[in-house]
């Protein structure tokens, strides 16, 4: 029986926008439109007999809440050479050019493969361990390498450049194994502004490694090729095994840099390789050291993540009533269509490489998965991670599991096993050794049409699309309304207010007033031992990973930081990724009661084009304004004068001044851009020249001055990428508040001078508050300086 779905709720505006933006193809106006083409396009490739039937039945499921990733709802059915897999494993050897023994490319080969890739949608991981370490000997050259770090930023830069060519942007992920002698700098190169702004960064760890820590063990930092003489002069040797000892220092030393940095700046991430193999379907045919760019799907050179999520909150039944329930009939029902439909994908995509479709058609990997389950478990009236809600994730990726190694099997029966499939050898795969018994009985008798079948991936502008703003993939919910900054086609800006489904829903049917439950709990109120918990109970029933954050508070101690990483290890997880908003991150602000007007509006308006031949004489009306902002050397403090004049009955300002003199710096850069503006504000186009100042950046780095205020009455600070840019904004202001009643002055004592703010961590710029501090989070691209939360998937 089909599951009975919560009441019908209008669609959210941010909802109906990213559908057009982003899934829409032309001529479809509703999701059902879209789910016709998608269902249509992957019924394609089944016998002509059959097309018609599996349409019908892809269109329902869809329909019922089991749909695509992003990249096959996008471009599935349409005459494109857009890939529908999401993401890829890029291979990565130690040569300039071409390929080394093992068929792997050399560095260049593998960026011209990775921008291909990359230009057809899909996002890329590699693992960059092969390449030689900075210093060491290079033969053919008689020169010495500029290591792994070095060719991230060619990697990096060429991500920038195939999305200015007006592609999808291609997320990365970059790795290096614990052993690289590089590995140091690569723990510490994102806290340069603006390096790596395009990759994620893990660090792979072996068992021995973390057995090194338990045992406060050395640790030798090993490499195949050659060290230099001065390195060799500095103690580098060869070991018995061929490979050359670097460095030897204490493990605990080396992990407790990692601990540091994602504890202050939430990365490096941590790729248990070991748990990563040993839980491998494939151990007998491959070997993993990379994941894809948000590590739920650790892969093989050329490996692709095929990726469709289950919305939950669909399979919920009567919701917050007694007699909620989780529908899990429907969704093994569900599931098992949703294993056709993705392998179905396999043939109907177009393949960047045939590198990588060979890959794919060899091993059949797919990726059925959820969205929503924060959410569900609040429907049901379960609080996350609570003995009852854990219970209930444990049911339903169980039920997940099983329905979707069940209908592999089925399709293995009716079109045959994936052709790396061997009997003997995958039965003993750790992960398949958890199966039912009857479900390896079936296997060994039928074989299995996919190598592996289950991912649980962050879900994004897909859950926006198609889940109302269910909660993403596997976490709890983030927050229950924010507010979204959304760019228009003609460059300005609209705000919405996004309401999260279970919120939502629990308003519709109670009313605004009622108090929430205690099953609303949202990330940031949980335990870190929480998250972990439902990593725990969920990971053994998925046979690649789970893209999960685990939140901590600010004040969280570091030696409890460091702990969780070592029980994730202990208990078999295969990575973790944390989350801690501090001084140097920032944290989402508080909402505030609206304040005054903030972010200046444009300066122009009647009569603001006509040109002044010249100044009149005499004095002018004048406003003297004191301007208080930061840079990384700390609080300045300047005075900038703007003059006005009537024309054409309306007060506009002609004339800019600041003394010089102020700082300690000798400044006739200010003295040149108050006459250029000057010489703007006299011709007419004075908002143009302060629009192209906004525009200058600054290598000292980015500059804190102003706020702004949100629809939602949350003020944030402003970030500015110069002190040019600051100073075009503080005249905006001015000329915006120009004869606006000012508050009366105050006889209380002078207020203390605000605490000075640490500057965020390295990122790309935000585009609501101007901080280079955007990272990727839970799959989305996330600020850490206001909680602006931008594209996901």
């Amino acid at each position: 029986m089909p599951a009975t779905t919560p009441p019908a709720l209008p669609p959210q505006a941010i909802s109906l926008d990213v559908l057009a933006e982003k899934y829409l193809a032309p001529g479809e106006q509703t999701a059902e439109d879209l789910y016709r083409r998608v269902a249509k396009a992957l019924a394609a490739v089944e016998k002509e007999a059959l097309r018609a039937h599996w349409e019908a039945r892809f269109f329902d499921n869809l329909m019922r809440g089991a749909i695509g990733a992003g990249r096959i709802m996008a471009a599935a059915g349409l005459q494109t050479k857009a890939t529908l897999i999401n993401c890829f494993v890029q291979p990565v050897a130690d040569a300039t050019n071409g390929f080394d023994a093992q068929g792997n490319p050399g560095i260049y080969t593998a960026l011209s493969q990775a921008a291909e890739t990359m230009r057809r949608g899909g996002g890329v991981g590699y693992d960059f361990s092969n390449l030689r370490p900075r210093g060491a000997l290079v033969h053919g050259t008689h020169s010495f390498a500029s290591g792994p770090c070095s060719f991230i930023d060619v990697f990096d830069a060429s991500c920038t450049t195939v999305e200015s060519a007006g592609a999808r942007r291609g997320a990365q992920m970059g790795v290096l194994r614990i052993d690289h002698p590089d590995v140091r700098e690569f723990i510490t190169a994102k806290r340069q502004k603006g390096r790596w702004n395009n990759f994620n960064v893990s660090v792979g760890v072996s068992n021995a490694f973390m057995q090194a820590v338990r045992d406060d063990a050395p640790w030798q930092l090993v490499h195949p090729a050659a060290p230099s003489d001065g390195q060799i002069a500095a103690g580098a040797h060869r070991r018995e095994d061929g490979l050359w000892v670097y460095q030897s220092l204490p493990a605990r030393e080396l992990w407790d840099a990692i601990m540091r940095s994602a504890y202050d700046f939430a990365e490096p991430g941590i790729l248990f390789l070991d748990n990563i193999n040993a839980d491998n379907n494939l151990w007998y045919a491959e070997h993993i050291a990379a994941t894809n760019p948000c590590g739920e799907q650790p892969l093989p050179p050329y490996g692709c993540c095929d990726l469709g999520p289950v919305i939950l909150t669909r399979f919920v039944q009567a919701p917050f009533t007694p007699e909620a329930r989780f529908d899990l009939d429907s969704l093994r029902e569900a599931v098992a269509v949703q294993v056709r439909m993705l392998d179905n994908v396999l043939d109907a995509t177009a393949w960047p490489l045939p590198e990588q479709q060979r890959e794919a058609q060899q091993k059949r990997r797919i990726g059925v998965g959820f969205t929503g389950l924060g959410d569900a478990l609040i429907l049901l009236g379960l609080r996350y991670a609570s003995p009852e809600g854990l219970a209930q994730a444990e049911a339903i990726a169980r039920a997940m599991r099983d329905a979707a190694y069940l209908a592999s099997v089925e399709l293995a029966r009716e079109k045959g096993a994936f052709p790396l499939f061997n009997a003997r050898q995958y039965l003993q795969g750790g992960f398949i050794q958890r199966l039912p018994k009857e479900i390896r009985a079936a296997i060994r008798k039928h074989g299995i049409r996919n190598s592996h079948l289950l991912s649980i991936a962050p879900t994004g502008t897909v859950s926006l699309a198609f889940a109302d703003n269910a909660s993403n993939g596997i976490e709890p919910a983030f927050s229950w309304t924010y507010t979204r900054r959304k760019r228009t086609a003609d460059g300005g800006a609209e705000f919405y207010l996004v309401e999260d489904h279970a919120h939502r829903l629990y308003r519709a049917l109670h009313g605004d007033s009622a108090p929430l439950p205690d099953s609303f709990v949202s990330a940031l109120e949980l335990s870190a031992s929480e998250h972990v918990a439902m990593m725990r109970a969920v990971q053994p029933y998925i046979d690649t990973s789970i893209s999960k954050t685990v939140n901590i508070p600010a004040d969280y101690p570091f030696e409890d930081f460091k702990h969780l990483y070592m029980q994730c290890w202990e208990a078999g997880l295969k990575g973790c990724a944390t989350y801690r908003p501090n001084d140097t991150l920032g944290a989402v602000l508080a909402v505030e009661p609206p304040a005054a007007a903030s972010a200046a509006p444009a300066a122009g308006g009647a009569g603001m084009d006509t040109v002044i031949e010249r100044r009149p004489e005499g004095p002018l009306n004048a406003v003297v304004d004191k301007i208080e902002y930061f840079t990384r050397d700390g609080v300045r403090r300047l005075y900038l004068v703007v003059s006005f004049m009537v024309v054409g009955g309306q007060e506009r300002p002609i004339e800019f001044f600041m003394p010089v003199g102020q700082t300690g710096e000798s400044q006739q850069w200010i003295t040149a851009t108050m006459r250029s503006l000057s010489l703007a504000a006299r011709g007419g186009f004075l908002d143009k020249a302060l629009a192209d100042l906004r525009k200058v950046a600054w290598d000292r780095g980015p500059v804190r001055y102003g706020f702004k205020t949100r629809e939602d009455g949350s003020r944030i600070p402003l970030w500015h990428d110069s002190e040019v840019a600051l100073l075009a904004f503080a005249i905006q202001s001015i000329i915006a508040n120009r004869g606006q009643p000012q508050p009366a002055p105050s006889t209380a004592a002078a207020p203390a001078s605000p605490p000075e703010p640490a500057l965020p961590a390295g990122g790309s710029k935000c585009p609501e508050c101007g901080a280079h501090a955007v990272i990727r989070k839970d799959g989305c691209s996330f600020c850490t300086a206001c909680g602006y939360i931008g594209s996901c998937g």
